[in-house]
């Protein structure tokens, strides 16, 4: 493979730890999230501004971005998290857009120029390495004891909960180990780019790992990574399109829905079945 075939296998890898740990939150544990994109960005840059401006080793900086991550989502998810629908739908899009905005007005982030001088540590092994972790972690957390309250506050929280389910604690939980993935991904991300700028964590970002998850078929863990290979490749080869890639890539997507309304991977983990 040529540099360019490594990059664009070394993005897709990271984000199938994104679409894989959004689909802990979303498909297994059954919450609507739209703000994933806010803790890669939190990861990308807690590890990016470690080791350009405090020079921080990688791995001790790569570590902090996933801890961030994770604090981050275990203080937005105790107060959010007690919402449903579309409720919490609104307030993880809050949250996605204040993280944008805070990156873009603290000076040491680079504000709206962005961070640049990222040292480049991501290799190709390691981002394999990263989404393999990643997958082994949530398979095992899945079919575990909590795997199976989690599925059970998918499947009828109110019904979880008069079985003695600690609900909220449930949902803090996976979306605690979610967010910490996702800063995971953003410490790779960030020293794979070797620049970072705010728009890569919008809106729009989050939307596209939560395509992933729906395309994967939710619940569908190796569904969820598939989606994010496929993707992130197809969008690569539409790159050629020039004005037409957006339409193209919006086309293949409505019509893979329509073919497939669970997704390209149904299946996943479904009621009983941890």
């Amino acid at each position: 493979m040529n540099a360019y075939h490594v990059q664009v296998l070394t993005f897709a890898l990271i984000n199938v730890i994104m679409a894989t740990s959004l689909s802990l939150i979303n498909g297994i544990t059954g919450q609507f999230s739209i703000g994933h994109a806010g803790f890669m960005g939190i990861g990308a840059y807690t590890a990016g501004v470690l080791t350009v401006v405090y020079k921080l080793g990688f791995w001790p900086a790569l570590a902090a971005g996933s801890l961030a991550a994770a604090l981050a989502g275990l203080l937005v998810g105790l107060p959010t998290l007690r919402l449903r629908g579309d409720y919490l739908a609104i307030a993880t899009l809050g949250f996605g857009q204040i993280i944008n905005v805070a990156i873009i007005n603290i000076p040491i982030t680079g504000g709206p120029r962005g961070l640049t001088g990222v040292p480049a540590h991501t290799t190709l092994p390691l981002a394999l390495a990263g989404a393999a972790m990643t997958y082994v972690i949530l398979h095992n957390i899945i079919h575990s004891a909590h795997g199976r309250a989690m599925l059970a506050v998918r499947e009828d929280e109110t019904a979880a909960e008069a079985m003695g389910v600690d609900t909220t604690r449930v949902k803090v939980t996976a979306f605690t180990i979610g967010a910490g993935l996702a800063g995971l991904a953003g410490g790779l991300f960030a020293h794979r780019l070797m620049f970072l700028h705010p728009s890569s964590f919008d809106f729009i970002k989050s939307i596209d790992f939560l395509v992933m998850v729906v395309i994967g078929g939710s619940g569908n863990l190796a569904g969820a990574a598939g989606a994010a290979v496929f993707l992130t490749v197809l969008n690569e080869l539409l790159r050629k399109a020039v004005e037409l890639r957006m339409l193209l890539y919006a086309g293949l997507l409505i019509l893979t829905m329509l073919l497939r309304p669970k997704g390209l991977f149904a299946g996943g983990v479904r009621r009983g079945r941890a």
